[in-house]
């Protein structure tokens, strides 16, 4: 990789960070689509396969990975609820 496709990538994930409480995170949802994986089922493979390393690395899963939920807009002004990863370093 070239230095300025890493530093692009870099400022892209930054710009998606999210802070609360003093701790930074990423929506797991927002990293499937910077890293271009178009359906949510091949994305959970990835979690799932970080989280096995994280428990091989000794590291609480649950301190790196918060399972939550979020309401989405559908169309005709209806909701849906969907899963998600809070993911922090």
């Amino acid at each position: 990789m070239n230095k300025k496709l890493i530093t692009t990538l870099t400022a892209t994930f930054e710009e998606h960070a999210h802070h609360q409480d003093g701790v930074e995170f990423w929506f797991a949802r927002d990293l499937q689509i910077l890293l271009e994986y178009k359906r949510w089922d091949k994305f959970l493979n990835v979690i799932e396969k970080a989280q096995i390393a994280c428990k091989n690395a000794d590291s609480e899963i649950s301190d790196h990975f918060s399972h939550v939920g979020k309401t989405i807009a559908m169309p005709k002004g209806a909701t849906k609820e969907i899963d998600d990863f809070m993911l922090a370093i």
